[in-house]
């Protein structure tokens, strides 16, 4: 069992930085893949991000390449999401996942969800 909280949302002007954070208990936090998805109003959740427990990294929406950076720190049980040269279209509610296994696109594939965390970006 694993349990997820995430911090670190705000409202932050455009071209502004935040990092997102995601606190996990459970002893086997390491051997998790821990991803990130946002969901904005009317939008399907997507996924953003996810790092696989040694460290391989993949990034699925386009439009945060280049901007925003997973990273994981396995002795703290905690993964991040820094996102910089943030836009008024990354403005939604960010949620933190874990599964076993490799990462996927798909929310139905990952088996523990923090509440999610607001982010708003003004322009």
């Amino acid at each position: 069992q694993v349990q997820l909280v995430e911090s670190g949302g705000g409202l932050v002007q455009a071209g502004g930085s935040l990092r997102l954070s995601c606190a996990a208990s459970g002893r086997t936090f390491s051997s998790y893949t821990m991803a990130w998805f946002r969901q904005a109003p009317g939008k399907e959740r997507e996924s953003v991000a996810a790092i696989t427990w040694l460290g391989s990294v993949r990034y699925d929406a386009d439009a945060v390449k280049g901007r925003f950076t997973i990273s994981r720190d396995n002795a703290k049980n905690t993964v991040y999401l820094q996102m910089n040269s943030l836009k008024p279209e990354d403005t939604a509610l960010y949620y933190c996942a874990a599964k076993i296994g490799s990462p996927t696109m798909n929310s139905y594939d990952y088996s523990y969800w923090g509440q999610g965390t607001q982010v708003t970006v003004s322009s």
